[in-house]
């Protein structure tokens, strides 16, 4: 080996420059291997470095390769800043060494095989190897991918639940859920996703309301900003501020989830899926996040349930019926079934209408109105009997229907009443039928038969007066008077 030193190369270059002659023969690796700065060095030496340096260009490449520790060094000198600072550092400016370097006696031969190593190494043009290159930024994707395919091959235990935090710069973050174990089932999904959200306590609702209150006020501040202004150092606060209350407003809401289950299992089997009433009753959780004030001291859980209630029995009225009623009246009838069952056990039977009316404060037609809008419609396929092999519809009449009897009567009455208006004048049944519609159904007025024939309308008055007189003449009349009965 060429040299050995106990400091850095900096500090080796410093002790050796008082003595540029005497010390270049002895350390000439180490300034060598500084490329191209170092070679101009070496060949300003004098005696013995002089020749070998200027003849190692024309020396072939294939040069005894140096040992790991040799590479090691040259690596050390090429990163030091010794070339940038040497003109600084002359005369008595020079810094003294800090420790003491020992230096080895070279021959001719190494100081050759040396030189022509620092000159291919330290060619300026020269470009590093493109298939070195290649192997390093390959290796160095594989460790990346080896990293992030780590993560996603964990396997996790069935009916896991993972839940992300996405937090975009531009976007409120939300909960992005992956559940593994999926069952056909809804229900059990969702009541299993809700169950993974720890409870609250009240320290904790306070703090997460005092959060979601200062986000509301910086929502509220952002809305009157310029563009300018987003931009500065406030803004920026206000917006981290607006995010940071929609995060406490989905943490309050993800952990009372399973109130919103407990609610709806009262109101099942009301014309409603379970479902709908969960969803139902998130609006009313959510309406009371945002309205619940944490001053008063309540628990949210108290406060929460009436939002809750509120919104699923106000679905249910609009929805739960397959004609709907208005939300009064829904009311209305609630109070008179919750009435009519408790005197139902206190009398042993069923109440009359008249000692609802006195329980109620209304009249008994009203209460008889109520419980008519208060009956479940019933569908006219509805089967009937142990076999179904009849409908509902099947034993409803049709009262819009024509009996074939009526239909024969009804067109004999009709030819008995034309014959008996041949009998009269043509103004006299012109003026009965048009009076009541015999022709087309569409009765007239005096006027606009007055207006047909070109007369006034009490002409048309006394016509149609002299006329009926004469129809109900018995000649005439006792031919009608059988379709009466």
């Amino acid at each position: 080996m060429a040299t050995r030193t106990k400091a850095p190369a900096e500090k080796s270059v410093s002790a050796v420059e008082p003595e540029p002659k005497a010390a270049a023969a002895k350390t000439v690796k180490s300034v060598a291997t500084k490329s191209a700065p170092a070679k101009a060095n070496a060949k300003t030496a004098k005696a013995p470095v002089e020749a070998p340096v200027e003849a190692a260009p024309a020396k072939p490449v294939k040069a005894a390769r140096p040992t790991r520790a040799e590479k090691k060094a040259a690596k050390i000198a090429a990163a030091s800043p010794v070339d940038a600072d040497e003109d600084a550092l002359e005369g008595d400016e020079l810094a003294e060494p800090v420790e003491i370097v020992e230096i080895e006696e070279i021959d001719d031969e190494e100081i050759e095989s040396v030189v022509a190593e620092a000159v291919v190494e330290g060619e300026p043009d020269a470009e590093p190897d493109a298939e070195a290159v290649k192997e390093d930024a390959e290796a160095t994707e594989d460790d990346e991918d080896e990293e992030k395919s780590s993560g996603k091959d964990e396997e996790l235990p069935s009916g896991a639940l993972v839940l992300s935090l996405v937090d975009d710069e531009d976007e409120v973050p939300v909960y992005s859920t992956a559940i593994t174990g999926a069952t056909a089932d809804p229900v059990k999904d969702y009541l299993k996703q809700i169950g993974k959200v720890a409870l609250l306590n009240a320290a904790e609702e306070v703090e997460l309301a005092m959060r979601i209150e200062a986000g509301l006020f910086a929502e509220d501040k952002l809305s009157h900003m310029s563009p300018a202004e987003l931009k500065s150092t406030l803004g920026r606060e206000l917006q981290w501020v607006a995010k940071d209350g929609q995060r406490a407003k989905s943490h309050l809401l993800g952990a009372n989830l399973r109130l919103v289950v407990s609610l709806a299992k009262r109101y099942t089997g009301r014309g409603m899926q379970f479902l709908d009433l969960i969803q139902e009753g998130n609006l009313g959780l959510i309406r009371a996040v945002e309205k619940f004030d944490y001053t008063k001291g309540f628990k949210f859980s108290t406060y929460a349930t009436w939002w809750i209630r509120q919104a699923i029995t106000r679905a249910m009225a609009d929805q739960a019926r397959t004609i709907r009623i208005p939300v009064h009246m829904v009311e209305v009838i609630n109070k008179l079934a919750r009435v009519q069952r408790q005197m139902l056990q206190d009398l042993g039977r069923e109440p009359t209408p008249e000692e609802l009316s006195r329980e109620l404060d209304m009249t008994p037609e009203k209460v008889i109105e109520v419980q008519k809008y208060g009956r479940e419609p019933i569908s006219l396929h509805t089967p009937l009997g142990e076999d179904g092999d009849s409908e509902f519809g099947d034993l409803i009449e049709d009262t819009e229907a024509v009996v074939p009897a009526d239909a024969v009567g009804f067109t004999m009455l009709q030819k008995q009443l034309e014959s008996l208006l041949d009998s009269l004048s043509e103004r006299e049944a012109g003026v009965i039928r048009m009076r009541f519609g015999l022709g087309d159904g569409m009765p007239k007025t005096l006027d606009q038969i007055g207006d047909t024939f070109g007369v006034t309308r009490e002409r048309i008055r006394q016509i149609e007066s002299k006329t009926m007189a004469k129809l109900r003449h018995p000649s005439r009349s006792q031919s009608l008077r059988d379709y009466l009965e």
